[in-house]
């Protein structure tokens, strides 16, 4: 009777042992898959904002050309489209909107009204500036691991 009993805890004690540990690997398992989703919208926001500013700069250097500027600028507006759902993705999946994308998104207006090639330089440079801000805050976020509570 004592060794059917014994038997019966050792199996149950090995059963909560390995249940315990299955939920905590399902756990960090799905902490991982979320970060790894964060870490894509964050770069995947980077490269599509990055890719507008070319396409709106594009914009006011064929300024002085309507045909050239007509097509640049409907190159400018698909791109804008992408940043900003990459925008919304990157909010979705961070459960927040982040001031940093939101600050860089908001370069776009400054470097379409610049009035001169010079004025279009320091435009270009505090966009830079801001997408810089965006990935060493991204970057500081994403450097230190995650643990999942016991």
């Amino acid at each position: 009777m004592i060794a059917v009993f014994g038997t019966l805890l050792g199996s149950f004690s090995t059963y909560l042992f390995q249940q315990r540990t299955a939920v905590r690997a399902e756990a960090v398992a799905r902490d991982e898959r979320l970060r790894q989703e964060r870490l894509a919208a964050h770069i995947e926001f980077a490269a599509a904002i990055s890719e507008l500013k070319r396409a709106v700069v594009a914009v006011w250097l064929r300024r002085s050309d309507s045909a050239e500027r007509d097509q640049a600028r409907a190159e400018a507006d698909r791109l804008g489209a992408l940043a900003e759902a990459a925008r919304f993705r990157l909010h979705l999946v961070s459960g927040q909107p982040d001031p940093h994308a939101d600050a860089a998104f908001a370069h776009m207006d400054a470097l379409r009204d610049a009035a001169d090639q010079a004025e279009l330089k320091l435009r270009e440079a505090e966009f830079e500036a801001a997408v810089s801000t965006f990935i060493t805050a991204a970057a500081e976020r994403f450097a230190t691991p995650r643990r999942v509570a016991s």
